[in-house]
């Protein structure tokens, strides 16, 4: 019997800073249209400014720390038989997709991944679940990994369909 074991690749480092990014983004934006709209408008300024105040306020516990744990337990792996990753926060889930079961694989950078030279390996399967993600990968690593693994599940029998 085979013994499932964490993966053992961590994401490139440089995925802080593209986390960090991503998430003064996701906070600076509705913070800051709030507080405009609270000095703007007078009458409603108190249920403007309250939960521009409070999204500060998580916004500044957030995006220092969820990054530097999203770090610590974001992993991938690549074997001759199947990919697997470990993703989360307070729930982590482990996901393995067999190579006989992987359909496509694509590689995705947006614009801010792109600025940090990273990018994110998408593995789709013939799973309800949804597709395997490896976020964070440097993008010369993401590009050999989609070819290694275009390769291999050539090379699996059985179909994914």
């Amino acid at each position: 019997m085979t013994r499932l074991r964490p993966p053992r690749n961590p994401v490139d480092q440089r995925a802080i800073g593209w986390w960090t990014a991503n998430l003064v983004i996701l906070f600076a934006v509705p913070v800051l249209t709030l507080a405009l709209l609270g000095v703007l408008i007078s009458p409603a300024r108190f249920w403007l400014l309250l939960p521009a105040l409070i999204g500060a306020v998580a916004g500044v516990v957030a995006v220092p720390a969820l990054p530097r744990w999203w770090f610590r337990v974001h992993r991938w792996e690549v074997t001759d038989t199947a990919v697997y990753t470990r993703t989360g926060f307070f729930w982590q889930e482990w996901r393995v997709a067999p190579l006989s079961r992987i359909q496509t694989v694509d590689t995705r950078r947006g614009p801010v991944e792109q600025r940090f030279g990273l990018a994110t390996v998408v593995v789709t399967t013939a799973s309800a679940k949804g597709a395997v993600t490896m976020p964070g990968l440097d993008h010369a690593l993401a590009a050999e990994v989609a070819e290694q693994l275009t390769a291999k599940t050539q090379a699996v029998p059985g179909d994914a369909t």
